[in-house]
């Protein structure tokens, strides 16, 4: 099955997403990391669409959707979380499951406290973190800071896979033909001729502009759904602290957070190898009875 390519207007935004399972009733938002896009989900949309309308959105400002015209007022979460809800409305989605990869689990713990959004307060049915927490490591950080701010431009699309290949080794184990995909799927080709990774480098001002956007503990303890966080057992941005007090407060205190250690991988699991699709797919199938 492959997907299908649509584009939303949300928050005044146009917003491109692929969709998977087109034809299924109930739905999964699988939402990507910081840098990245909606294709970084493709194994787990495919798993998930003999029985799930999968929907991978790409971030404004990060592959085919647009650009903010207003970085400091819109590449911030409160605005991400805005953008999911009206795509939610836009496509009559009454509730779904979230899987968010590192900014993508950020978002949908916005969504799902409904603090910031009281509309979706209800409606995102279980929570899928992939290497995400509400408080986060600073050095880590301050290192995706610096790679994600100031993106290379390469003369070939070969050498900007093999720079993929070297920052994204905390992913895991990706066979050849993924490496090639996430490096197509994320290529934008520069005035002058060279390629470069595909998003605005000004979304990094999210980090400048609102420093404390990450802390995420008041949004966190008002979600009453399941919450799933997978931790990448070598991650230098969910230090194993975060995730025990994840456990103690919220819906870790009510016995609906559980946290799995991802052997081999850093920050984020690539949620592409069978282990890591059936950790998911249990969890969302327990979770939707």
């Amino acid at each position: 099955m492959r997907p299908s390519s649509h584009y939303l207007t949300c928050a005044g935004r146009q917003i491109h997403y692929t969709l998977w399972g087109a034809s299924n009733p109930e739905t999964v938002i699988a939402w990507h990391g910081l840098a990245r896009t909606g294709r970084d989900m493709d194994e787990l949309a495919e798993s998930l669409s003999d029985r799930w309308r999968v929907i991978c959105p790409d971030t404004i400002g990060r592959g085919l959707s647009q650009w903010s015209p207003d970085p400091t007022g819109e590449y911030q979460l409160a605005f991400y979380a805005r953008i999911a809800a009206e795509l939610m409305d836009r496509l009559e989605i009454a509730q779904a499951h979230w899987v968010g990869t590192s900014m993508g689990g950020a978002i949908g713990t916005v969504c799902a406290g409904g603090l910031a959004q009281p509309q979706l307060a209800g409606r995102i049915r279980s929570l899928v973190l992939n290497d995400n927490a509400p408080r986060l490591a600073q050095p880590a950080i301050e290192r995706i800071r610096q790679y994600a701010g100031n993106p290379p431009a390469f003369d070939t699309v070969t050498e900007l896979e093999a720079f993929f290949r070297q920052v994204y080794k905390p992913y895991g184990w990706l066979s050849d033909a993924q490496w090639r995909r996430l490096t197509e799927t994320s290529t934008r080709r520069l005035p002058d001729g060279r390629v470069t990774p595909h998003y605005d480098p000004a979304m990094v001002r999210q980090f400048i502009d609102h420093p404390n956007d990450y802390e995420l503990w008041t949004h966190y303890d008002a979600i009453r759904v399941p919450v799933l966080c997978l931790r990448g057992a070598e991650s230098d941005l969910v230090l194993p602290d975060a995730t025990e007090e994840m456990l103690r407060r919220g819906p870790g205190a009510l016995g609906l957070a559980k946290v799995v250690e991802i052997p081999g991988c850093g920050h984020a699991p690539a949620l592409n190898v069978p282990e890591q699709l059936r950790l998911v797919r249990g969890f969302i199938d327990a979770a939707a009875g």
